[in-house]
């Protein structure tokens, strides 16, 4: 990965911005305090947009001079004409989402990249825990119990392969990371991905009857 000085992010939105191409329009959905956002606008010379809907932390964002705006990613994104972006980006929330088929849909109309990331359910940490206690499975990606928990589904890397596959999705690049959550440093996990790596980051492309590309 080359990253151009500047700020340091978590090491996930280090890899998310290490694909993003100079001066490309993007749209950051679950967007945080803006790192990413700001790191992008610095160090690439992107047109920045964020949807966040912690109204704290995209109160944050426009503090940093940033374009965010508040409110439900679902709903919001509707608004967007086809095209409006080269990259849309969703990070680590897509667990969280009730209809995710619905919504990818809509970010592969409005974006011509969507980057999406997600913590693996099938790390072998979770699948011991599972094993040998029998319980819900927590650990430094996915930290909640049961009973508290944003995340209404567990996916893995494999789950996503074959979900891209199933509904016309081309994956044009994917990286398996490990980190701990949050943190700045990791690695990419190259073999037995499903196995080994804590967080899945997959950039999908589809392309819609009717529509040609550059309209």
């Amino acid at each position: 990965m080359d990253l151009p000085e500047g700020p340091i992010m978590r090491y996930d939105l280090q890899t998310i911005a290490s694909w993003i191409a100079a001066g490309s329009r993007v749209l950051d959905l679950g967007c945080g305090n803006g790192d990413l956002l700001a790191w992008l606008a610095a160090q690439r010379g992107v047109r920045g947009t964020g949807i966040e809907r912690d109204a704290e932390k995209a109160a944050a964002c426009i503090a940093r001079g940033l374009s965010v705006l508040q409110g439900d990613l679902n709903a919001e994104v509707d608004d967007y004409p086809d095209r409006s972006f080269d990259y849309v980006i969703l990070s680590q929330t897509l667990q969280q989402v009730l209809e995710p088929a619905r919504l990818l849909r809509s970010l592969s109309r409005i974006g011509r990249q969507v980057i999406v990331s997600f913590p693996n359910f099938s790390h072998y940490t979770i699948r011991l825990q599972l094993l040998m206690k029998g319980l819900a499975p927590k650990n430094d990606q996915l930290p909640y119990s049961w009973y508290d928990t944003p995340n209404i589904r567990v996916i893995t890397l494999d789950d996503f392969r074959r979900f891209a596959g199933e509904v016309g999705y081309t994956i044009v690049r994917e990286a398996a990371i490990n980190t701990d959550h949050h943190d700045r440093q990791g690695h990419i996990v190259r073999w037995c991905t499903n196995l080994r790596a804590c967080y899945g980051i997959f950039a999908i492309e589809k392309k819609f009857p009717g529509k040609a590309e550059g309209t």
